[in-house]
């Protein structure tokens, strides 16, 4: 049996000491009752008609991406089992219809897993943030992901996140980002969900196929959420989430990366796919060479460049205005575009 860690808990937090002090450490930690003055976690926690009715009452008829896992797929959203396609449907519907259909199948002893995957809550629910709002990112629009049961695979985000559960039970387990070669990741392009994935069943690992998981399980920690409960997930953390309950919502804010309101193009993500395409020949002593250029200019392992470069050559190393990163990114493009 695996003996998680366990990921520090607080029961109060400021926004002053969350950004000064935890996210900048970039370790997750758990922030109980985050969000439990929300009228909508008020909601969840009496009978799940009184969700559904809670939400129905901000919604203005728009269809939002829903995705379907039949039974045979035990609850996980992934890849089918030759790994060709994915193992679940997805399509647009009317949000008060997929509620509907999530009330109707609590009685179930057989059913598919359903989910709303990360809906910006003003596309389809205008007016539900302004009495559910945190003082922690107030201008940070969140995402929406209700669902029954279900399990979305361990991944990576290229933001940090903080997740807040409003309804039902969450389970999370998260490895740090020096774990990744023990987790198999797969594709980076050919994803079950837009995120690259590690190949390995948490719940049923197979470890002669990938023995090195057994490390990875060493450095993992795992918690469960109930409704109000926030947990930290820094960029570049890997996690798995189970949703515990046939009625499940969270609402996650992303900032401070790929995903974040002020993301810039190209992503971290997209510069990795990047640096794989424009070094994939080159021979490991090549790459080894690379790895002291990234490590230098990058990394600063050793020695930051702007402690001798003076302030006017240092270009990408130094500040940039909106107008130099315009213009660089337009070079570039027309760089990759021959």
């Amino acid at each position: 049996m695996t003996v998680y860690k366990a990921i520090p808990e607080y029961s109060t937090m400021s926004p002053q000491q969350f950004f000064e002090e935890i996210a900048p450490n970039q370790k997750p930690i758990v922030i109980r009752g985050f969000a439990k003055s929300w009228p909508l976690v008020a909601c969840a926690q009496k009978k799940p008609s009184d969700f559904v009715a809670y939400l129905n009452k901000f919604y203005t008829g728009k269809k939002t991406k829903m995705v379907v896992a039949p039974p045979s797929a035990n609850k996980r959203f992934y890849y089918n089992d030759d790994m060709t396609d994915i193992n679940y449907f997805s399509g647009e519907e009317r949000l008060d219809l997929f509620l509907a259909r999530l009330l109707e199948l609590i009685d179930r002893d057989i059913y598919p897993a359903i989910s709303l995957q990360g809906t910006p809550v003003n596309e389809i629910l205008p007016g539900l943030i302004n009495e559910n709002r945190s003082e922690f990112f107030p201008e940070v629009e969140p995402r929406l992901w209700v669902g029954n049961e279900g399990i979305v695979n361990t991944h990576y985000d290229g933001s940090d996140n903080v997740a807040c559960v409003v309804a039902g039970r969450r389970r999370f387990t998260l490895f740090p980002p020096e774990q990744t070669c023990h987790l198999y990741p797969g594709s980076l392009n050919f994803t079950p969900a837009g995120a690259p994935t590690s190949l390995v069943d948490l719940n049923n690992p197979d470890f002669e196929r990938y023995p090195l998981f057994k490390l990875a399980l060493d450095q993992a920690y795992s918690v469960e959420l109930g409704p109000g409960d926030a947990i930290f997930i820094p960029m570049l953390w890997w996690h798995n989430v189970e949703s515990l309950e046939k009625v499940n919502a969270l609402m996650n804010y992303w900032w401070n990366g790929s995903s974040g309101p002020k993301s810039v193009s190209p992503s971290a993500i997209d510069s990795l796919n990047i640096a794989l395409l424009a070094m994939r020949d080159l021979s490991q002593k090549q790459r080894e060479a690379w790895r002291c250029m990234f490590d230098h200019y990058l990394f600063n392992q050793k020695l930051d460049p702007r402690s001798y470069i003076p302030d006017h050559p240092q270009h990408l190393l130094g500040d940039l205005s909106t107008e130099d990163i315009r213009m660089i990114k337009d070079f570039f493009a027309k760089k990759l575009m021959k």
